[in-house]
């Protein structure tokens, strides 16, 4: 299995406020009020997922990068 050298992750408005982060390459899912608290949240919850793991076996080269995409609705040009 070839080495992953990021750790990916996407961020989206929550169903009711605030904000969902989910990796997309392992089983962390997070939330926060505002997008700096989300991104916090996400690396401590990557941080203890990953604790004690052989990150090898999981796939991922030592201490790689997180890769964060957020997702926003589209905003649209007001015509007069």
């Amino acid at each position: 299995m070839p080495q992953r050298y990021t750790i990916q992750a996407v961020i989206y408005p929550g169903e009711e406020n605030g904000y969902v982060a989910e990796c997309l390459n392992l089983a962390v899912v997070t939330q926060g009020s505002t997008l700096d608290e989300t991104v916090q949240n996400l690396r401590e919850a990557i941080q203890l997922h990953l604790e004690g793991e052989d990150m090898t076996g999981l796939g991922l080269v030592q201490n790689p990068p997180l890769l964060v995409t957020m997702e926003m609705e589209p905003i649209y040009a007001q015509t007069s």
